[in-house]
């Protein structure tokens, strides 16, 4: 019985399936990126990356265990050379799988697996991503700042607007360009009031002191 073993042959006897990783991990390492089967990309990752791991360490004892698996002196080289670069400050997980669909043969599910770090498309959006802020009491903080007019400081009664040196200067010269024309102001003569007639005023005689006073009576 086969109980708890999770191993997968792949349909190959242990030879064939070992060189058959190891001319996947060759192509991974050269062109960064291979369309296969799902079964044989998660078999792949779990060959790979002790791999990978293994060239973060640039020595000879490094080196001969990777070429001990691979027997390729171009992959052992493009391996410690560049890619050790782009990995070395990344714990694990150096691969990628995306599923791409069933095969149209015998339906198998196709994927592609590829390095981390050499996808520069999923690199930059996952820097967008950090950018962004996803924290609902900041975003709300910057909705409203935004939403809200800034007040203009007031001003002071009797404070007088800072000019510019540039602008005095502008005015001093339209005011002695410009001369100011003396208009001749003419006086005008004021009209004289019609003078009222006098009206004659009755001397007072004895004979119109009488008369009153026999009024009176």
């Amino acid at each position: 019985m086969r109980h708890n073993k999770k191993f997968n042959h792949l349909g190959r006897k242990s030879a064939h399936r070992k060189a058959m990783l190891s001319n996947m991990a060759i192509s991974l390492i050269m062109h960064k990126r291979i369309s296969t089967t799902l079964a044989k990309a998660k078999a792949l990752r779990v060959y790979v990356e002790p791999l990978l791991t293994k060239a973060k360490d640039d020595s000879t004892n490094s080196r001969r265990l990777v070429f001990a698996e691979l027997r390729s002196k171009d992959a052992v080289k493009e391996l410690f050379q560049n890619i050790s670069e782009k990995i070395v400050n990344r714990p694990g997980g150096y691969t990628r799988i995306l599923r791409t669909g069933f095969r149209l043969g015998d339906a198998a599910e196709m994927c592609i697996i590829e390095l981390v770090d050499y996808n520069e498309n999923m690199l930059k959006e996952k820097a967008a991503k950090k950018a962004a802020r996803t924290r609902r009491s900041g975003a709300k903080k910057t909705t409203d700042a935004a939403a809200t007019p800034k007040a203009e400081p007031a001003k002071a009664k009797g404070q007088v607007e800072d000019i510019s040196a540039e602008e005095v200067n502008i005015e001093e010269t339209l005011v002695e360009e410009t001369p100011i024309e003396e208009v001749p102001v003419e006086e005008v003569p004021a009209e004289e009031a019609p003078a009222e007639p006098e009206t004659p005023v009755a001397e007072e005689t004895p004979e119109t002191e009488k008369a009153e006073e026999n009024d009176k009576e």
